[in-house]
């Protein structure tokens, strides 16, 4: 029999014990699997791999996009060389090990960014000829998602001329010639079409991508070219394939939806990216809004490159609003803010020097530090960093700012009696009492490269009064080792004493007393159990004022190996 789960309030049916089966499809503002039933998306992008993306390589921006790598690679080791650093390159950089992990982490989904000069061998002629070698790369990385069971989303991240006319797709003149010449549209319509009949019987492909983050604002005298390819891609696809989902992006890196007029197919998700704001309500309402006037799914296709905190609400965000998201990105250089980190090879330094106009390495020199870079990029190889993915889906001991209590409104994740007066920029139509930690300076904020935490004047803190409550969900995993769990919260009381109740999945575990006018860790002196699945957490004022950072669950005893 089919099992049942619980998740966001209905049931999931998993065939054969799992969600990921048969064709993924929209329907109305949901998706749906092959057995019908509902599924989100939750998923890890693979940055760098078949696009090479210089900030990932720690590189400077004149090694900031494929072609200057490349260029780089060959100046320094030569034709042949050069070639054989590539070929290991895409065979390591993403191989079944890292697909086995990313399953056994518990996503269901990858999205893998494609630059179209990786799998166009030759456009001169009428007929576009492609590089089969690298068509292997992408059939070979199919079949283990199939195996593993995740969804694969195919992503045009660098288009023939450039989308975006920047680096993230490769750009040679900065300038997004895919709309200012014919042919590059030709050729991006013919790929498509070659991608869907190559795919078009493959099941675990989830949909098509159609083009990723296209025409920043400096260059949206071309917006109105964006849907008209949009409907010419698809139209091409359909008429290979009529299975597979069209996914399509905004402007102005997929955060514009205002080229949306026209809803043109009936197997369509919309897909906004999310870095540098704030995770709340406020800053997504736009695409929750267009979601209901062309009752289509939306997906948050590209989302990261923060600190753990801010995944820990941003992610949590997407989940309650019942939007499909993929991380970004799985593996980068030296970094720990991913899942895997690739170590930075002894010497690195050399390169970005010369890149910038410092000595050019000897060519031993040089091979010797670019195969230890192939050495390291192996997931084997890599520093993996289990507490990111924690982040992502809130496990323990992820720590959860107490801002970040949960999004679906007031009476289910949040009661409050005190309504806030202060506007400050974050979770303003909730209007809870969120204020400044003392000594801070500055309005919020949750931008791209802050680093490991946030700066101590830009700390925000929740404060509890008059029976006033948050909720907070969190999930517990299915490899999860833990036999019993305890709570941490990091609180002060501005009256000196105060009393809050710590009630686990509706059942009040402690009523904990606080007490000091200074920060300080409490742990419950209970202990509880926790099943695999979703999990609530509500913190209560009982007594007096209760101000609080951050809550944390805990681990404590270990179920003991069979």
């Amino acid at each position: 029999m089919p099992s049942i789960e619980l998740e966001r309030g209905y049931l999931i049916l998993i065939t054969g014990g799992h969600e990921v089966t048969g064709f993924l499809k929209a329907k109305g503002k949901k998706l749906i699997n092959g057995e019908g039933q509902e599924i989100l998306l939750r998923g890890v992008g693979f940055g760098s791999w078949m696009l090479p993306e210089g900030y990932m390589w720690l590189f400077p921006d004149q090694g900031d996009r494929p072609r200057r790598i490349e260029q780089m690679v060959m100046d320094l080791i030569g034709e042949e060389k050069a070639q054989q650093f590539w070929e290991i390159y895409y065979s390591r950089y993403t191989s079944e090990s890292d697909i086995r992990q990313i399953a056994a982490d518990g996503y269901n989904s990858v999205r893998v960014p494609i630059l179209a000069r990786f799998l166009i061998e030759d456009s001169d002629g009428e007929v576009v000829r492609y590089n089969q070698a690298h068509l292997k790369i992408m059939d070979n990385v199919i079949d283990w998602c199939r195996k593993h069971r995740l969804y694969v989303i195919l992503d045009l991240h660098g288009a023939t001329g450039g989308q975006t006319g920047t680096n993230i797709d490769d750009s040679e003149f900065d300038k997004p010639e895919l709309f200012t010449n014919e042919r590059n549209q030709d050729i991006t319509v013919a790929l498509w079409r070659m991608l869907a009949e190559r795919y078009k019987d493959e099941w675990i492909v989830a949909g098509y991508d159609l083009l990723n983050e296209p025409l920043p604002e400096w260059f949206s005298a071309y917006n109105d070219q964006v849907m008209p390819l949009y409907k010419q891609i698809t139209k091409a696809i359909r008429e290979v394939d009529v299975h597979h989902m069209i996914i399509l992006e905004g402007v102005h890196w997929a955060t514009d939806w205002s080229i949306f007029n026209e809803k043109f197919d009936d197997n369509l998700m919309l897909q906004f990216h999310k870095y540098w704001n704030n995770p709340d309500t406020e800053s997504i309402q736009i695409y929750l809004d267009k979601r209901e006037e062309w009752n289509v799914p939306i997906f948050m296709g590209e989302g990261g490159e923060n600190n753990k905190e801010w995944y820990a609400g941003a992610f949590r965000l997407f989940e309650d609003h019942d939007i499909s998201w993929n991380f970004w990105t799985w593996k980068k250089m030296d970094k720990n803010n991913s899942p895997c980190t690739v170590i930075k090879p002894e010497g690195w330094q050399q390169l970005i020097d010369y890149l910038e106009g410092g000595v050019k390495p000897d060519e031993a020199s040089a091979e010797h530090i670019l195969w230890e870079y192939l050495h390291n990029i192996s997931f084997e190889q890599c520093l993996y960093q289990k507490e990111v993915t924690d982040a992502l889906f809130r496990r323990p001991s992820t720590r959860i700012p107490a801002i970040f209590y949960g999004y679906r409104g007031e009476g289910i994740s949040y009661g409050t009696k005190n309504r806030r007066v202060e506007i400050i920029g974050f979770r303003m139509n909730d209007r809870t009492d969120i204020r400044f930690m003392e000594g801070s300076k500055t309005t919020p904020n949750f931008q791209h490269g802050k680093g490991e935490s946030w700066q101590a004047d830009e700390r925000l803190c929740v404060q509890l009064t008059a029976e006033d409550w948050f909720a907070y969900e969190f999930t517990v995993g299915h490899a999860s080792k833990a036999a019993l769990y305890t709570v941490d919260l990091h609180a002060f009381a501005p009256n000196d004493r105060a009393r809050m109740a710590v009630a686990v999945d509706d059942k009040v575990i402690e009523i904990v007393e606080v007490v000091g006018k200074s920060w300080s860790t409490l742990r419950l002196n209970e202990e509880f159990q926790l099943s695999p699945g979703l999990h609530r957490i509500v913190l209560k004022s009982m007594e007096n004022i209760v101000r609080m950072d951050w809550l944390e669950v805990i681990p404590v005893i270990e179920l003991e190996e069979k």
